[in-house]
Order: C-alpha cells, then sequence, then structure tokens
C-alpha cells in the first residue's frame, strides 16, 4: 500500500468508527477480567480464609469453584468479543473495502 492509499484508509469515517468501537469494547472486557481476576488474588491475600473454607465434609473449598468459575468468565468473554468481531466489526471492515476499493 503507498501513504496515499494508508490516509484514505485512516481519513475514512467508518474505518475509525471500526477502531474506535473495537478498542472501546476491547479494553471494557480487559478491564472486566482485570477486576474478576485481581479480586480473586487479592481476595487470597488479605482473606485466604475465606477461599479456603470448606464445602460439605469433603477436601474441596470455596476458591476450588471460584477458581474455576474465573477460567469460564475468561472464555465467555473472549466468546462476547468473537461474536461481535465476527458481525460488527467484520460488516464495518467490509464497508470499508467497498468503500476503498480494492486496496492490496
Amino acid at each position: 500500500m503507498t501513504k496515499e492509499q494508508v490516509e484514505q484508509v485512516k481519513n475514512n469515517p467508518k474505518y475509525q468508527k471500526l477502531v474506535s468501537e473495537r478498542s472501546k469494547f476491547a479494553w471494557t472486557l480487559s478491564i472486566i477480567m482485570l477486576v474478576v481476576y485481581y479480586a480473586f488474588i487479592m481476595t487470597i491475600a488479605f482473606s485466604p480464609e475465606t477461599l479456603g473454607t470448606k464445602i460439605g465434609s469433603g477436601v474441596m473449598t470455596v476458591g476450588i469453584p471460584v477458581g474455576i468459575a474465573i477460567i469460564f468468565i475468561s472464555f465467555i468473554l473472549a466468546g462476547i468479543y468473537v461474536r461481535r468481531a465476527n458481525g460488527e466489526f467484520d460488516q464495518l471492515t467490509k464497508e470499508v473495502r467497498e468503500e476503498l476499493g480494492d486496496i492490496s
């Protein structure tokens, strides 16, 4: 791509919307995951007895299902991102490509 083509893409309003929406959405999901993860770590650091509480008469503690839930939350957030990326973000990309013609 030439510099002119790059500038043409950067100045396209739909491209700017794509970059803005995608960045905002990615940061939102990242912050959610960081809050969940660090809440877990801070609970371990400052209140280990909370997650160390046994469930029933076995050896499982509260921390095990909470840890598993955090892993599931990360997969769910990744799935949410992929779903939106494959829908809205791919559509915006397609529209930008159609407006600008075949820039490769």
